[in-house]
C-alpha cells in the first residue's frame, strides 16, 4: 500500500510489522450524487484526531498502548469499479499480514472491495440510505448501490438507521434483511436493538460499516447526502461498543464531507478510536 498522506492518525505510532490494526484512507468520491468532497475526509478526520486526549476513560486505556498503524491513503483510480479492486487488493494484503483493516472513506462505494475480500458472514451498516439500487447514474458501483453489491458476497445484512429510499427498496429490505429504521431506533432504543442483533450474530464474522449520514444532519452537517431525523453520535458509539465485542474482521467510516465547522470529522475520529479501543479491549490476550 502506498502512502500519500501528509498527516497520520494521532497516536498511530506502531510500526506496520508490529501492529494489529491498520488504518488506511480511500479519498474517492467519484460517484457522489449530491455534494462532492468526501475525498477530503481522510485527512480532515486525521487532523481532528489530534484534538483528542490519548486517554479513553470508558476503557481505562491510553491509545498509544494499542498496536495500531496508519498506512496513509490509497492513490485512487478514477472509476469506481477500479477503486473497488484497489481496496480489495489492499485489504487482501492486510489480511495476509494478520491485520484488522480500519478504512476511512471517501464515499460509501469503497466498502464494496473490503467486503469482497473479507467475505464475512454478517454485514452490519449504520446508514441513512438503503443503497439497494442495482445501478445508479450508469454504474453498479455507485455509492447508492453499496448494499446491492455487498449482498452478492454477504447474505446476512443488518441495516441500522435508514430513513431514505424508494418504496420498493424498503419492501425488499424488510423481506431480505434485518432492517431497523431510524424511527425503530427512536421507538425501541438502540440498546434493545443491539441485544437482538447480538443474538442473531452469535460468534460469526462481521464487517461493520458506518456511513456518517446515519447521524442526524442537524448534529453533524458535514455530509454529502444529509438527512434529518436520524441517529445520534451516542447511538453510533453504542453500536460500535457492542459490535466490537463480537468477531469483527473489518471496519470503515465513510461519507464525511468536511465542509462544516469540523464537528462531523471529530465525531468520526472519536468513533474510529472507539472501534480500535473496543476491539482491542474485547480481544486482547
Amino acid at each position: 500500500m502506498q502512502s500519500f498522506s501528509n498527516t497520520l492518525f494521532a497516536d498511530a505510532e506502531t510500526a506496520y510489522k508490529d501492529s494489529r490494526y491498520v488504518i488506511f484512507g480511500v479519498p474517492f468520491d467519484g460517484t457522489t450524487s449530491f455534494k462532492a468532497g468526501a475525498r477530503d475526509a481522510p485527512q480532515a478526520i486525521r487532523a481532528a484526531s489530534y484534538n483528542l486526549e490519548t486517554y479513553l476513560p470508558y476503557y481505562d486505556l491510553e491509545m498509544p498502548e494499542i498496536l495500531f498503524h496508519d498506512a496513509g491513503d490509497l492513490y485512487c483510480d478514477c472509476l469506481p469499479d477500479l477503486v473497488t479492486d484497489q481496496v480489495a487488493d489492499a485489504v487482501e494484503d492486510l489480511v495476509k499480514d494478520g491485520k484488522i483493516p480500519v478504512m476511512i472513506g471517501g464515499e460509501h462505494s469503497v466498502t464494496i472491495g473490503a467486503v469482497r475480500t473479507l467475505a464475512p458472514v454478517w454485514y452490519v451498516v449504520c446508514d441513512a440510505h438503503l443503497d439497494m439500487q442495482e445501478e445508479f447514474r450508469g454504474s453498479p458501483y455507485n455509492h447508492d448501490c453499496v448494499t446491492a453489491r455487498v449482498s452478492e458476497t454477504v447474505k446476512n445484512i443488518i441495516l441500522i438507521g435508514p430513513r431514505s429510499g424508494t418504496r420498493e427498496e424498503f419492501a425488499a429490505a424488510r423481506e431480505k434483511y434485518h432492517l431497523y429504521t431510524a424511527d425503530t431506533v427512536l421507538e425501541r432504543g438502540i440498546s434493545s436493538i443491539l441485544e437482538e442483533i447480538g443474538d442473531l450474530i452469535g460468534d460469526e464474522t462481521i464487517y461493520l460499516s458506518i456511513d456518517a449520514d446515519a447521524v442526524d444532519c442537524c448534529m453533524t452537517p458535514g455530509l454529502g447526502t444529509p438527512e434529518p431525523f436520524g441517529l445520534t453520535p451516542a447511538d453510533i458509539r453504542t453500536v460500535i461498543r457492542k459490535v466490537t465485542q463480537k468477531n469483527v474482521v473489518g471496519f470503515d467510516y465513510v461519507e464525511v464531507l468536511p465542509n462544516d465547522s469540523g464537528q462531523t470529522a471529530v465525531v468520526a475520529a472519536h468513533l474510529i478510536r472507539e472501534f480500535i479501543a473496543g476491539h482491542y479491549t474485547a480481544h486482547h490476550e
